[in-house]
């Protein structure tokens, strides 16, 4: 990708990489994308129509030669520092959605909060909140 990508466009990565990274896109992580797209407040001003050409475009730079370290660069820099967080926090509502997390996401997460150098402690609470908020009985 020559031009950088906006921050709606980084989220909309990380989610989607996030699905993809186990080789199985599950109808309930793709059900969330959609969900936060569309309710989430930082996603107010971005066209949800665009949802299906940009992940398939982030499906594109996946198989590229060194796809996943250009998505995770992608995500790093497109995104502002104050949403990196953000963008940590919408990977992970993604692998728990279908409640079953992989270790190719387990991994995907961890290089993804390194790219974006997170604290352990906020990793640590986000990852805490989507198992509160997806976990049943």
């Amino acid at each position: 990708m020559e031009q950088p990508i906006s921050h709606h466009e980084a989220l909309v990565f990380a989610m989607v990489t996030m699905s993809a990274v186990d080789r199985t896109m599950t109808d309930a992580e793709l059900r969330r994308i959609g969900e936060m797209v569309q309710t989430l407040p930082i996603f107010a001003d971005f066209d949800a129509d665009r949802l299906v050409n940009l992940s398939e475009t982030c499906g594109e730079i996946l198989q590229e030669d060194d796809g996943l370290d250009t998505i995770l660069d992608l995500i790093a820099t497109c995104t502002p520092k104050q949403l990196h967080e953000t963008a940590y926090a919408l990977a992970v509502e993604v692998a728990a959605a279908d409640l079953r997390i992989q270790k190719e996401e387990l991994r995907f997460l961890a290089m993804l909060r390194d790219k974006l150098d997170l604290e352990k402690l906020i990793v640590a609470a986000i990852e805490r909140g989507a198992r509160a908020r997806h976990r049943r009985l």
